[in-house]
């Protein structure tokens, strides 16, 4: 017990007092070395991620007796990803008109350039590659699901023989690419290191709130209010603990905050929820890449309150009727963004440049949204885990999940 608790807490716990140590002092040669070290783990994990998300799906499916046995978990998983995501939408436009960050017109200095990632009807027109290998490589999330799930229906409507020997063939490529997810997080005391020293940084060479205080509340209290309130209480509406399920899944929280990314947490968060939480494999393999790819609560806040708040800075009305259009409007666009670093952010400045609306003042939350996204990310896969606990529970019923004393005793156990 002494010698794991030695491996891991407090290989974290120094690791963590280091990077606040480098951060501070601020050497040039340890900034860079952060640099190198956080983007080698960021490489690594967005190495794996995209293999993990069509081969859990797909050996997943294969290994299911029909379609109808997908179509009994996908609509469950559906079903709560819009409706958490919706109200995700609606708490921050209650807070953006209660808290009226748009006081006066911004007017932040020389306009910076934000490159246009093109119309959202484009962005989905990628969902149907014209290769197999071509959403891989354009790390297209929503190509890679759409094969994924292709390729699994097609499996499932083939004789039993060739269904068992696909089956076979995916699962053990899937244990193979965890085999090496389990490496890679044995780097974590490193990746820990180099991401609090290059946030330390950060933190010091930012701007002023001032005229952007008031927006930073409102989107900072949209996400708090989702994950402290509006997920806990559906969790507790279903039966599930929220305390249980948040130390259950701390872990890939963590890995999710300083990594800025849903997709990154992902082995950790599959490996949380099956070994700390006691969801069913079954379950745990099909919803959380599906809920990596399409639930981003955080984002639908975040992409609401910054078009909002850009373009009434400049002078663009909304009706209370359009404000509403908006909930709905950033829900789609939080469903088809992928969980990668400023995901969220580029698809703002894609709404804000199709509406002719300057950029100037999206330039001056740049610098921002480096701790904003940590937020998010780590929201995002709260709420994946809260959507996975849920769906676990209406599917393998009210024994499958843990209760926070006896998650205390597992865990015990295990050390």
């Amino acid at each position: 017990m002494v010698a794991k608790l030695f491996n891991g807490n407090v290989y974290f716990a120094l690791a963590t007092l280091l990077g606040l140590l480098a951060g501070v002092w601020d050497i040039p040669y340890t900034h860079v070395t952060a640099t190198t070290v956080s983007q080698i783990f960021i490489n690594l994990l967005k190495l794996v991620s995209l293999p993990i998300i069509f081969l859990s799906i797909v050996s997943t499916a294969s290994g299911m007796e029909s379609v109808h046995e997908i179509k009994h978990i996908g609509k469950k998983v559906v079903k709560y990803t819009l409706l958490t995501t919706i109200v995700a939408a609606t708490v921050a436009l209650i807070l953006f008109v209660t808290i009226n960050p748009v006081r006066t017109m911004a007017a932040p200095g020389a306009e910076q350039t934000v490159e246009h990632q093109g119309s959202y009807f484009n962005y989905l027109m990628k969902t149907i590659p014209s290769n197999f290998l071509h959403p891989f490589v354009d790390n297209n999330v929503i190509g890679v699901l759409f094969l994924a799930m292709l390729l699994s229906l097609a499996t499932l409507s083939l004789p039993q023989s060739n269904r068992q020997v696909l089956h076979s063939f995916f699962s053990s490529l899937y244990a193979a690419i965890m085999k090496i997810t389990t490496w890679i997080i044995k780097l974590m005391p490193f990746a820990i290191w180099a991401f609090i020293t290059l946030f330390i940084h950060d933190v010091k060479s930012g701007l002023e709130f001032k005229d952007i205080m008031l927006y930073l509340t409102v989107v900072v209290a949209a996400n708090l209010i989702q994950a402290g309130i509006v997920l806990p209480t559906m969790l507790k509406l279903r039966g599930v603990s929220p305390v249980a399920l948040f130390k259950g899944m701390l872990p890939a929280l963590s890995v999710a905050f300083f990594t800025k990314s849903s997709s990154a947490a992902l082995p950790m968060a599959m490996r949380c929820a099956e070994e700390n939480v006691g969801i069913s494999k079954k379950v745990a393999n099909f919803s959380l890449p599906l809920c990596t790819t399409i639930n981003m609560n955080a984002c639908a806040a975040f992409i609401l309150t910054t078009v909002l708040f850009v373009s009434m800075s400049n002078g663009i009305t909304f009706t209370p009727a359009e404000m509403i259009v908006w909930i709905f409007i950033a829900t789609i666009a939080a469903v088809g963004n992928a969980g990668v670093p400023m995901g969220c952010y580029f698809l703002s400045s894609a709404f804000l440049a199709a509406m002719n609306v300057p950029l100037n003042i999206l330039g001056v939350i740049l610098p921002f949204y480096t701790l904003i996204d940590m937020l998010e990310s780590a929201i995002n896969v709260w709420s994946d885990s809260c959507v996975t606990a849920v769906v676990n529970y209406e599917v393998e019923g009210s024994k499958a999940q843990l209760t926070a004393d006896e998650l205390s005793v597992v865990q015990f156990e295990k050390s």
